[in-house]
C-alpha cells in the first residue's frame, strides 16, 4: 500500500515540530539501564532517591496545615459514634476520594460513615446550599468534603446554620476569602507548608486518613484490636491520582506506584478489578496510562451522563460479581459518552472550520457553544480540541436559565485558574463563577456575555503566550539506536513508571525505512518499519492515522514514537506507537 503525500494541517492547526528535550547532569543513578538514566534526566532527576517510591519515602503528614485541627474533628466523631456524611465531587478524583474517605474513616472506628454526591445537572460543583439542604434530610453531625468545597463560602455557612460541623478537603485553589469551615486540609491553602503542591482529592484525604491513624495509635487505640492497613486503599488514590491528571511530582509517583503495584500483585479492590474486567486490561501488565485512558473515562462517565453514586457505590463494594455489574453499566454509559463526544467534536470542528484561516491562527485562546451540547462531555471537549490546536480552550454547554457553564482545558505555561481570576477582577460582572486548578478549571458567564468574555479570555491569554507558545510542540528524548529497540527495553520502560502528568512518557524520534502499512479498523494504520542506520524490522501502530500517511513503501520517515510491548495472546514483542510522522531528511 502507498501512502498519499504528507498534508498540511488545517488552519489553525499548527505544524508539529520535534524538539529533544535537555539532558542534565545525573549525580547518582548507578545501575539502571542507560536508556532508563537518560530519560530520568531528561525529567531533571539526579539521584537514585528521586525514583526510589518505597512508602517510607512519602512526606509526613504533620506537613499539611490544618490537618491536626482536622484529625481532632474526625476523633471527635468517632468517639461520639456521630454520623458522618462525604460530600462528594462527581469526577473520578471525588469518586475515588469518597471511597477512600468512607473505608477508611469505617476501618478506623467511625461508626456511621455515608455519602451523597451532587448530580451535576441539579446541583451544580460544590457544596452549595442546595446541596446542603439535601444533606440536611440524612441529619449529619459532621459533613466533610472530598475534593471540592474550598470555594464554597455559601454552602458551608448554610450547614453550620444548620447545625453541622463542617471539614473540607480539597487541592483547588482558594479564592480571596476562605470558608469558615470547622477544619480545612488543603496544600494550595497560604502559607501551607507541604511540600507537594499536587495532591489531588484523593490523595488529601489518603493523607488525613494516615494523620488520624498516628493520633489513634498514640492514644492506644489498637491495643485491643488490629491497627488499620491504610495501604489497602492505594489502588484507589492511583486511580484518582492519575486520572485527575495531576503532575506526578515525587510525593504522587509514590502514591501512583504503590497503587500500581497492588493491583498487578491481585490486591485490588473488587470495584478496581471489575472495571479492569470492562476494560480489557491484564492486571499484571497494567500501566498508569491504563488508569487514565481505560478505568478512569469509565468511572467518570457515571458523573458526565448519569450520577456518579454509581461509581462510587462500584469501588466500595467488597462482592465480585456485584462489582462487575456495576462496572459492566459504567462501561454502557462510556460507550454513550463516546458517541456524544464525537458528535460534539465534529460539530465544533466544523464550527472553527467555517472561521477564516486569519482569525483562527491569530486566536491565542478558543471558545465555543452550542444551546445542544451536554454539560458532563464539555471537559472532554475542551481537551480534545486543546490537543488539536495546542491552545487554551472553554468549551460551553447550556446551564440554568441564561447561565452556561464552561469547561477549560490549558496549555503547558499558561494557569488556567489564574488567568479566569484576572478576567473577572479586570471585568466586573463579566465571570460569575470560577474555579479551578493550573491545567483545568470550570466558568460560568451569562450567554449574552458570552463574546464579551471570549475577546477578554483571548486577550488575557495573549499576554502569557506567544504565537512560538501555541505551536505544536513534541518533546522528545532523542534517538534509540537499532540495538535499543528492544524487548528488554521495552519492558524496562513500562516497569520504569508511573510516567503521566509533569512526568512524560517516554518519547523518542529517529529516521525509519518504511517496509509496509495497511490499515487496521477504520481510522489506524498498522506498520512495518526498518531504522535507516541499521537492524532489522519491527511493527509500529499509528492511530487515528488512516488515509492521513506520510510516505510511499521504500521512502524514509522521521518518527516521533514510544516504545512498548506489543502483548499479543500473550507473545509479547517491541512496538513502536507513532505519536508524530514526517518525511525523513533529504540523503
Amino acid at each position: 500500500m502507498s501512502a498519499p503525500a504528507p498534508r498540511a494541517p488545517p488552519a489553525g492547526i499548527p505544524e508539529r515540530r520535534i524538539v529533544r528535550r535537555p539532558i542534565a547532569a545525573a549525580t547518582d543513578l548507578g545501575g539502571l539501564h542507560p536508556v532508563l538514566a537518560r530519560i530520568y534526566a531528561g525529567r531533571g532527576v539526579r539521584s537514585a532517591a528521586e525514583v526510589d517510591y518505597s512508602l517510607a519515602r512519602l512526606l509526613p503528614c504533620d506537613g499539611l496545615h490544618g490537618i491536626a485541627k482536622a484529625v481532632a474533628l474526625l476523633i471527635q466523631a468517632i468517639e461520639e459514634g456521630a454520623r458522618i456524611l462525604i460530600v462528594a465531587d462527581f469526577d473520578a478524583d471525588g469518586a475515588t476520594a469518597c471511597a477512600v474517605a468512607v473505608r477508611g474513616l469505617k476501618a478506623l472506628g467511625a461508626a456511621d460513615v455515608r455519602f451523597l454526591v451532587p448530580n451535576r445537572f441539579e446541583y451544580g460543583y460544590g457544596l452549595t446550599p442546595e446541596i446542603v439542604a439535601v444533606a440536611v434530610r440524612q441529619r449529619p453531625d459532621l459533613l466533610v468534603t472530598v475534593d471540592n468545597g474550598i470555594a464554597s463560602l455559601d454552602g458551608v455557612a448554610a450547614a453550620r446554620a444548620a447545625g453541622m460541623r463542617v471539614l473540607i478537603t480539597d487541592h483547588h485553589l482558594p479564592g480571596p476569602r476562605l470558608p469558615e469551615a470547622d477544619a480545612i486540609v488543603d496544600p494550595n491553602l497560604p502559607g501551607d507548608g507541604f511540600a507537594s503542591k499536587h495532591l489531588c482529592g484523593v490523595g488529601v484525604m489518603f493523607y488525613l486518613l494516615l494523620a488520624l491513624r498516628a493520633e489513634l495509635r498514640s492514644r492506644g487505640s489498637f491495643a485491643a484490636r488490629p491497627e488499620p492497613r491504610l495501604a489497602e486503599l492505594l489502588d484507589l488514590v492511583a486511580l484518582g491520582t492519575v486520572a485527575d491528571v495531576v503532575p506526578l511530582d515525587h510525593n504522587n509517583r509514590i502514591l501512583v506506584h504503590q497503587g500500581l503495584a497492588r493491583i498487578r500483585a491481585g490486591r485490588g479492590s473488587a470495584g478496581v478489578q471489575a472495571l479492569l474486567t470492562v476494560a480489557g486490561r491484564r492486571r499484571e501488565r497494567l500501566a498508569a496510562s491504563d488508569l487514565g485512558f481505560a478505568l478512569g473515562p469509565r468511572l467518570n462517565a457515571a458523573g458526565r451522563l448519569a450520577d456518579m453514586s454509581l461509581g462510587i457505590a462500584c469501588l466500595l463494594s467488597d462482592d465480585p460479581a456485584g462489582a462487575l455489574e456495576m462496572a459492566g453499566r459504567l462501561d454502557g454509559l462510556n460507550r454513550e459518552r463516546r458517541g456524544i463526544e464525537a458528535r460534539m467534536q465534529a460539530e465544533a470542528l466544523e464550527h472553527l472550520g467555517a472561521l477564516s484561516a486569519a482569525v483562527l491562527d491569530d486566536a491565542a485562546a478558543l471558545c465555543v457553544y452550542r444551546e445542544d451540547w451536554h454539560p458532563g462531555v464539555v471537559g472532554i471537549l475542551a481537551a480534545r480540541l486543546r490537543d488539536r490546536f495546542h491552545r487554551p480552550v472553554i468549551a460551553f454547554a447550556p446551564g440554568v436559565g441564561e447561565d452556561i457553564r464552561g469547561s477549560a482545558r490549558s496549555v503547558p505555561g499558561l494557569h488556567i485558574r489564574d488567568v479566569l481570576a484576572t478576567v473577572a477582577a479586570r471585568h466586573p460582572g463579566l465571570v460569575m463563577r470560577f474555579g479551578g486548578h493550573a491545567t483545568a478549571a470550570g466558568v460560568s458567564v451569562q450567554l449574552r456575555e458570552l463574546d464579551a468574555f471570549r475577546a477578554a479570555f483571548d486577550h488575557e491569554t495573549s499576554r502569557h503566550l506567544s504565537p512560538e507558545d501555541r505551536a505544536g510542540v513534541l518533546y522528545t528524548d532523542g534517538a534509540l539506536e537499532p540495538s535499543e529497540l528492544t524487548l528488554e527495553v521495552a519492558e524496562a520502560l513500562r516497569r520504569a513508571g508511573p510516567w503521566g502528568q509533569g512526568f512524560a512518557e517516554p518519547l523518542f524520534d529517529g529516521e525509519f525505512e518504511l517496509l509496509a502499512a495497511r490499515p487496521v479498523g477504520e481510522r489506524h494504520l498498522k506498520l512495518r518499519v526498518r531504522a535507516r542506520e541499521a537492524g532489522g524490522s519491527l511493527e509500529a501502530m499509528a492511530f487515528n492515522a488512516h488515509g492521513a500517511a506520510w510516505a510511499a513503501e521504500g521512502e524514509g520517515l522521521r518518527l516521533a514514537y514510544r516504545l512498548e510491548v506489543s502483548d499479543y495472546r500473550g507473545l509479547c514483542a517491541p512496538q513502536l506507537v507513532v505519536e508524530h510522522a514526517e518525511p525523513a531528511a533529504a540523503g
